[in-house]
């Protein structure tokens, strides 16, 4: 029969252990119980030998347990912050466009704008360079970008966790934001879809489309598209303009020296581009090296010959007078084919032969002559007889100034305006060979002078027009009267404000050289005044013509007309004031100079080019006695003979044969058998001219006011006073 359990609970002792190891094989100790012993510090610091033995492994476990209480707590930690983190993914991703809208936006279209030969001029647009496969760049691109701003591109999966940890704790340990550890998949990402704001939603944002853009696209691809978006400096943005803008070279071309520099530029383009700082761009460029040569894709030679390469300072601006042509053709292309939407090519008129003959023409003279006379700036404008624009020099250099001073500057043409008052002359019925008298003459308040104050007595206009007089000019506009003479310089295509008064004779009405020269091509084609232009086709880069010229030409001239000023006009070049300008091929033109020198011209032609040629200031200053005769026509001769070389030579156009000759006494006679008119005012009929009879103008030869003495017509017509 079973013993009935006791009430009384039975302690396990802890002082007859040795005992109880022995019959029952266990034993608890108090520090083995799971609830505190009630046990009294005392008792257990009275334990025998072996108790303070058991001392370090007690403290010992106790570290282990605040140890394994902080692996405890960071996990929680981490599980929290994973889902705050999912958190933000969710609510910035849910601010963002569904995936299935993602798609890469169109990179802004390029305009490349090549030369009649294809030759590049420039590339325009937002990007200023055209989009350059991978495979076609310099690889060295590709390794120096990859180096120096993402080691680990080929295996992250569009963010770098292990770069992203780095440049955490670099910033820690500097106390300031000096590394952002973005992949350039994430700065692709920014750059195509993002503002720059330093925000935590568009680090977040940045690094989902990060991560989309890796599985929409090859690793190439991305590094393709970065290539030929990122901002270089200087205005560049992808490395096909980089290149051109740093080095005049295609990024097909660039070097290892080279292709360092520009990926070292990625970090500050404004600051570190080497039209800025050319040490700082090369003292980067260094450490692009450095790392290219740690990742193995150079050796230690290639590092040493690029190392010693030394840097060099790029033009502040684009250099080279072509871009003077680059930035005419995108002025006028808007209207010509509407708003530009894709990649265009435009063929331009320009002949980058003539551009570069123009371009040394106009510097040479300047910097041999310009600080002894005083003068800047020149500018140079050449069209052949379809009116396309053949060269356009706008300026002294274009890295220093913009400014198209062939297309947008009005100065004073002085006697290369005097050719349009001629024209309305003979259009009136004068020729060639009609008289007038070359002396002092006052026009009301208005005493016009030739240059040096010299003068001639009786000259024919062809003298008068070679020898640039300013008192017959000044004749001829009253006797056809200012308006007929601005009329006259409109038809033939002059386009700004001109004045109808009598100086304008003398050329006091502001024009821009494009247009003066562009008014002398009917003299040069016969007759005929052309459209100008700059663009001949322009088409997209799949080839669909957009545009195209047509030969557009307006009669302005009669060939007997043009015959009889390309007489006049060649004599100038033969034996007046532009006589400097003969280089073997049949010519004509005209000298101009505005007063007190702040303006030289020498406008001429053949059959062949139309060439105008101006010198002067900006701020309008004199030059020290630069007349038209002078370096205008220096400069003329050298591109004119150099446009030449080796092209066939031609005779100017025209009918006239020159055997109607106006003398005085066929004009003493007109008089004579005249009556005079109503109104008192005797009238001289020119040779060659048929029923229409040409006013005499009230004037005073040798000064005056035209009250003060009487002055009969025979006085006028033999120069007496």
């Amino acid at each position: 029969m079973a013993r009935k359990p006791s009430d009384h609970r039975i302690e396990p002792s802890f002082d007859d252990r040795d005992e109880r190891i022995e019959e029952d094989g266990f034993v608890a100790q108090a520090e083995d119980r799971i609830m505190p012993s009630k046990t009294k510090g005392k008792r257990v610091s009275s334990r025998k030998s072996g108790s303070r033995g058991k001392q370090p492994r007690r403290h010992k476990r106790s570290r282990g347990s605040i140890f394994g209480r902080l692996i405890y707590w960071g996990f929680i930690a981490c599980i929290w912050g994973g889902v705050a983190l999912v958190g933000l993914i969710v609510y910035y991703g849910a601010k963002m466009p569904s995936v299935a809208n993602w798609e890469i936006p169109d990179r802004p279209p390029n305009v490349r704008i090549v030369s009649v030969d294809k030759q590049l001029i420039a590339n325009r647009g937002m990007t200023g360079g055209e989009a350059v496969g991978l495979h076609e760049m310099s690889p060295y691109i590709a390794e120096a970008v990859i180096a120096i701003e993402d080691r680990r591109f080929y295996s992250h999966f569009g963010v770098d966790l292990i770069g992203l940890g780095r440049a955490m704790a670099e910033n820690l340990t500097q106390g300031r934001l000096s590394q952002g550890g973005s992949t350039l998949t994430q700065q692709l990402a920014k750059n195509l879809f993002l503002k720059p704001d330093r925000t935590i939603e568009r680090k977040v944002q940045e690094a989902m489309l990060a991560i989309w853009l890796e599985r929409e696209y090859s690793k190439d691809q991305i590094l393709e598209m970065y290539l030929n978006r990122v901002y270089f400096g200087s205005g560049a943005y992808g490395v096909e303009a980089a290149s051109r803008r740093y080095f005049q070279k295609s990024a097909k071309d660039v070097t290892l020296a080279e292709a360092a520099l520009l990926a070292g530029l990625l970090k500050a383009p404004s600051r570190l581009s080497p039209a800025r700082d050319p040490e700082a761009a090369n003292a980067r460029a260094q450490l692009v090296l450095t790392a290219m040569r740690q990742e193995g894709m150079i050796d230690d030679g290639q590092l040493k010959a690029a190392v010693s390469a030394p840097a060099s300072r790029a033009a502040a601006y684009w250099t080279g007078s072509e871009h003077y042509v680059a930035d005419k053709v995108m002025e006028v292309l808007p209207d010509l084919i509407g708003e530009v939407r894709s990649d265009l090519i435009v063929e331009s008129t320009v002949d980058m032969t003539l551009q570069k003959i123009a371009e040394k023409s106009i510097r040479n003279l300047i910097d041999k002559d310009g600080k002894a006379k005083k003068v800047s700036q020149g500018a140079l404008v050449s069209i052949d007889n379809s009116g396309a624009v053949r060269a356009l020099v706008g300026g002294y250099d274009y890295s220093d100034s913009q400014f198209d001073r062939a297309s947008e500057a009005r100065r004073q043409p002085g006697s290369a305006f005097k050719p349009f008052v001629y024209l309305a002359a003979i259009e009136q019925g004068r020729t060639p060979m009609s008289m007038r008298n070359d002396a002092p003459i006052t026009i009301g308040n208005w005493t016009p002078k030739n240059y040096g104050g010299k003068y001639y007595g009786q000259v024919t206009l062809t003298t008068a027009l070679a020898k640039s007089l300013n008192s017959v000019a000044a004749q001829l506009a009253m006797e056809v009267g200012p308006q007929t003479v601005v009329e006259a310089a409109q038809r033939m295509g002059i386009q700004s404000p001109l004045q109808s008064n009598i100086s304008i004779s003398l050329g006091t009405s502001e024009v821009t050289p494009l247009e003066l020269t562009a008014a002398y091509v009917p003299f040069a084609n016969g007759g005929y005044r052309p459209e100008i232009h700059f663009v001949q086709r322009v088409t997209t880069s799949s080839g669909e013509v957009l545009y195209e010229a047509k030969n557009v030409a307006t009669r302005v001239l009669s060939p007997e007309v043009v015959g009889m000023m390309n007489a006049m006009m060649t004599k100038t070049i033969e034996e007046g004031t532009g006589h400097r300008g003969q280089f073997g091929w049949p010519a004509a033109g005209k000298t101009g100079t505005s007063q007190n020198s702040r303006d030289a011209w020498f406008v001429g032609y053949t059959s062949n080019l139309t060439t105008g040629v101006w010198f002067g200031n900006d701020d309008n200053k004199p030059m020290d006695r630069v007349t038209g005769g002078a370096l205008p026509t220096a400069a003329w001769h050298d591109f004119m003979a150099a446009a030449h070389e080796g092209v066939q030579v031609a005779a100017l156009p025209g009918e006239w044969n020159g055997n109607s000759v106006d003398t005085i006494s066929d004009a003493i006679q007109a008089i004579l058998d005249q009556a005079p008119p109503e109104s008192g005012a005797y009238t001289v009929p020119d040779n060659g001219q048929t029923g229409s009879i040409a006013p005499v103008p009230p004037v005073d030869i040798g000064g005056g006011t035209g009250a003060s003495h009487e002055v009969s017509i025979m006085d006028v017509i033999l120069g007496r006073q």
